[in-house]
C-alpha cells in the first residue's frame, strides 16, 4: 500500500487500474470511545471555488444528483469510525478541477481530542492503494484530510492536512458556500395515503427553467446549508435552508398511523404482490427473494443505489436478472442473480448468490463464481444469506488469482441490512412517490413473512450448545475454538440489533468496538472468547444517536440473565437530592423493576434500588458519606432464551426483545445532557 506524507500527492492510474469509481474513507479513534466527526466533500472549480451551493455535500446533503459523490455513512472500527465517500470520477463535469475531502466536529469539540486520524483509498474492488496518517491537529473543528484533482487528464490525491478553527462553516464559507446559520425550520405533515413529507435532494427534483447567462447547477433543496445541529435534548426544529425560488417535489414516507382496514374481521388476508404461501422449498425460497428483491432495486433508483453503492458501483440505469446461465467448464454455471449498471457507455456487473432459511453459502459455489466473473470481466460477485458479515471473519474462504489482472471484489449483504435500508427509506428519509412507498412495504412484509427464510441471522451455531454446557460445568478452557465460534456469533447478532434498532428509530446504530488500538479483529476476538471462558458472559455495547450515554448488554451464561444497562452523567445544575427527584419523575412510564443504581467518585459502587422501592423515597439514592455523585447506571433484566435458534424462546428473539424493551421503556425517556468536556487530565487518563 502506497503510504503519503503531507503535502505529498500521488497519480491514481499509477495505482490501479480501476480507478473510476474511488472509496475515499476517512478514520478515527476516541480515547473515550465516544468521539465522532461527519466528513464533507467539496467540488471547485478552476478558481477554487463551488460553482454553487449544490457543489457542497455533507451530512444534510449526502447524494450527488449525477451520482459522482455519495456520503456511504460510517462503520465502527476499534474505538472509532470510518466515514466512507463514493466517487465516480467519470461522472464528475468537467468544469471541476478539484475535490476536497473534509471532515468536522461540533457541540465545541475539536479535533485534537481524537487520536488515529486517517485518510485511505480504494479502488473499485475494494483494494486500499494508499494511506495518509496524520498526526497532530491542534485545536480546530474542521479538517482537510486531502483533495482529489485533475492533472494532465488524470485524477490524482494530494495529502492536505489543512485545518479550520472556524467549524464547518468557515470552511465552506472560505470555498464559495453560501452560509445560512440562522435559517428556520418548518416541516410538512401530510395526512391520508400519501404519508409524511419532507424536503428531498436535489436529484428528485422537477428540472428548473434554465437561465440564458451561466450554466451552473440548482441549489439543493434539502438543508443545502451547514446550519447548526440541534442542541441535545432541545425540542426546538431543526434549522431550514432560506426559502427557494423553486418549489420541492414532496418525499413521502408511509403514514404513522395504519389506515384502519375495510375487511369484516382479521381472517380477511390482505392481497399481497409477492406471496409466500407456495414456497415449499429453500430453492423456492432462493429464486423467490432474490427476483423481488432485484426488481424492487430496478423500479426504487434510491433503494437500488443505497444497496450496491458501498460495492463500488457506479450511479447509473440498472437492470437485474435473475437464472442467469454462464459457461463454465464442462457445465454451464446458474447464478441467482446478476445486476448490471450502465454509465456513459460502461457497464458495471456483478453476480448475486443467494441463501435463505439460515442456509450456509458455499465455497464451491462461490469459488465458480468469483472465477467466471474474473473471466468475463465482471466486478463484483454479491453473496446474500442470514448471515452478518463481520470483519477479519469472511463467511467463505475463496482463492483469489493474484495474477490476472482484473480484480473481482467479493461483497456480502445480509437480508436483515436489505430490510434496514426499506425501514429507513419508508418510515424515516422518504422515497419518490407514494407508489415506491407502497412497493417497499410489500418487500418488507415478504422479507418478514415467516415461510420467506429471509429473517437475518438465525443460528448460534453448533458450538453454543457444547460452550453453555462447559460454563455450567466449568469445563470450558481457554483457547476453545467453540468459544470463538460463539463469539462471532454474538457479535453478528449485535450488529443485527443494531441494524433493525436504527431502521425503526430512524437514527445511527452502531456497535461500540472495545480495544487496544490497533489490534486486529481476530485478535480482538480471541480476547473476548478467552473472557468467555474465564467469566462465562458475553457482552457489548450499542451507541444511540442523540441518547445520554452507552447502552451495554451482558448475556450471563453461567445464571441465564440478560442484562440491559445504560450509564449517564449527573447534571451539574441542582442539589443532589434534586437531581434524584428529577431521575425518578422521567422514569414515571419505565418498569418497577428497573434498577437504578448512584456513581459516586472514587467508590466502585453507590445506593441502588428498583424503582418501585425508589419512587416513594428518592432520597435513598444518595450517598450517606455526602461523597459527590458522577452519574447513574439504569439496568433491567430478564432471562434469557436457551435454544440456540430464533424461536420465541430462542436465545437470539430473547436478546432482541431485551433490548427493544429497555430503549422503549427507559432509554426513549431519557434526555441526553449537555456535552460535557473533559479536562485534559482525565484524557490522558482514558489514552
Amino acid at each position: 500500500m502506497y503510504e503519503l506524507t503531507k503535502g505529498a500527492n500521488v497519480g491514481l492510474a499509477a495505482l490501479s487500474d480501476s480507478v473510476d469509481s474511488v472509496v475515499v474513507s476517512l478514520g478515527w479513534t476516541s480515547p473515550t470511545g465516544e468521539g465522532d466527526a461527519d466528513v464533507s466533500v467539496l467540488l471547485l472549480d478552476e478558481n477554487g471555488k463551488v460553482r454553487s451551493d449544490a457543489d457542497f455535500y455533507f451530512y444534510n446533503h449526502p447524494v450527488a444528483a449525477d451520482g459522482s459523490v455519495q456520503l456511504l455513512g460510517k462503520t465502527p472500527t476499534g474505538n472509532g469510525n470510518k466515514d466512507r465517500i463514493s466517487f465516480d470520477l467519470t461522472a464528475v463535469p468537467d468544469e471541476i478541477a478539484r475535490i476536497v475531502v473534509a471532515a468536522s466536529r461540533y457541540d465545541g469539540a475539536h479535533f485534537g481530542d481524537l487520536d488515529d486520524l486517517l485518510l485511505t483509498l480504494a479502488d473499485s474492488s475494494g483494494e486500499e492503494l494508499l494511506r495518509f496518517a496524520i498526526g497532530d491537529t491542534g485545536s480546530v473543528s474542521a479538517f482537510i484530510f486531502g483533495e482529489l484533482y485533475r492533472r494532465g487528464g488524470d485524477w490524482k490525491l494530494r495529502a492536505v492536512g489543512q485545518g479550520y478553527d472556524s467549524g464547518l462553516a468557515g470552511l465552506a464559507t472560505d470555498f464559495g458556500v453560501d452560509v445560512d446559520d440562522d435559517a428556520a425550520a418548518e416541516e410538512e405533515d401530510l395526512d391520508g395515503a400519501a404519508g409524511v413529507a419532507t424536503q428531498v435532494p436535489a436529484d428528485h427534483q422537477p428540472a428548473p427553467t434554465p437561465a440564458p447567462a451561466v450554466d451552473r447547477p440548482a441549489p439543493p433543496v434539502l438543508e443545502a446549508v451547514p446550519a447548526p445541529r440541534k442542541p441535545h435534548g432541545s425540542t426546538a426544529a431543526p434549522p431550514q435552508p432560506p426559502a427557494r425560488p423553486r418549489t420541492a417535489k414532496k418525499k413521502v414516507t408511509l403514514p404513522k398511523v395504519a389506515r384502519k382496514s375495510l375487511a369484516d374481521n382479521e381472517s380477511w388476508r390482505e392481497a399481497r404482490l409477492f406471496p409466500v404461501s407456495a414456497l415449499k422449498s429453500d430453492r423456492d425460497r432462493e429464486t423467490r427473494a432474490t427476483s423481488v428483491l432485484l426488481s424492487v432495486m430496478t423500479q426504487i433508483p434510491e433503494f437500488g443505489r443505497r444497496l450496491t453503492a458501498g460495492f463500488g458501483a457506479p450511479a447509473g440505469r440498472m437492470e437485474t436478472f435473475t437464472e442467469v446461465s454462464l459457461p463454465h467448464g464442462d457445465s454451464p454455471r446458474r447464478p441467482d442473480g446478476v445486476i448490471r449498471v450502465e454509465r456513459a457507455g460502461k457497464l458495471w456487473t456483478a453476480l448475486v448468490e443467494t441463501k435463505t432459511n439460515g442456509n450456509a453459502l458455499k465455497p464451491d459455489q462461490v469459488q465458480a463464481y468469483m472465477d467466471i466473473a474474473a473471466r468475463r470481466g465482471y466486478e463484483a460477485v454479491i453473496t446474500l444469506s442470514n448471515d452478518v458479515a463481520l470483519e477479519g471473519s469472511p463467511l467463505v474462504d475463496v482463492r483469489i488469482d493474484r495474477r490476472r489482472k482484473h480484480k473481482v471484489a467479493l461483497r456480502h449483504l445480509s437480508w436483515a441490512e436489505v430490510a434496514h435500508q426499506a425501514h429507513m427509506l419508508i418510515r424515516h428519509e422518504g422515497v419518490g412517490n407514494a407508489a415506491h412507498a407502497w412497493l417497499l412495504q410489500e418487500l418488507l412484509h415478504y422479507l418478514q413473512h415467516e415461510n420467506s427464510g429471509c429473517h437475518g441471522f438465525q443460528n448460534m451455531g453448533a458450538s453454543w450448545v457444547p460452550v453453555r454446557k462447559g460454563i455450567d460445568d466449568e469445563t470450558l478452557c481457554q483457547g476453545d475454538p467453540r468459544a470463538l465460534e460463539v463469539v462471532e456469533s454474538w457479535e453478528r447478532l449485535i450488529r443485527q440489533v443494531c441494524l433493525r434498532l436504527g431502521g425503526e428509530l430512524g437514527q445511527k446504530v452502531l456497535p461500540v468496538q472495545r480495544s487496544k488500538r490497533g489490534a486486529d479483529p481476530e485478535a480482538r476476538r480471541s480476547h473476548l472468547a478467552d473472557q468467555l471462558c474465564l467469566e462465562g458472559r458475553l457482552q457489548a455495547e450499542l451507541r444511540i444517536e442523540d441518547t445520554p450515554g452507552v447502552l451495554a448488554v451482558t448475556a450471563d451464561l453461567r445464571t441465564g440473565k440478560l442484562r440491559t444497562s445504560i450509564e449517564f452523567e449527573a447534571p451539574e445544575e441542582g442539589y443532589p437530592l434534586t437531581r434524584a427527584k428529577r431521575l425518578i419523575r422521567r422514569l414515571a412510564e419505565a418498569p418497577a423493576d428497573l434498577h437504578i443504581e448512584t456513581l459516586v467518585e472514587g467508590e466502585t459502587g453507590g445506593p441502588r434500588g428498583t424503582l418501585e422501592r425508589l419512587r416513594p423515597e428518592p432520597a435513598d439514592l444518595l450517598p450517606r458519606n455526602g461523597a459527590p455523585i458522577t452519574g447513574f447506571r439504569l439496568s433491567l433484566f430478564k432471562g434469557m432464551g436457551s435454544s440456540r435458534g430464533n424461536a420465541e424462546t430462542g436465545f437470539i428473539r430473547s436478546v432482541d426483545d431485551a433490548v427493544h424493551r429497555f430503549y422503549a421503556t427507559v432509554v426513549a425517556h431519557m434526555d441526553r445532557p449537555a456535552p460535557r468536556r473533559a479536562s485534559s487530565a482525565q484524557r490522558a487518563a482514558t489514552g
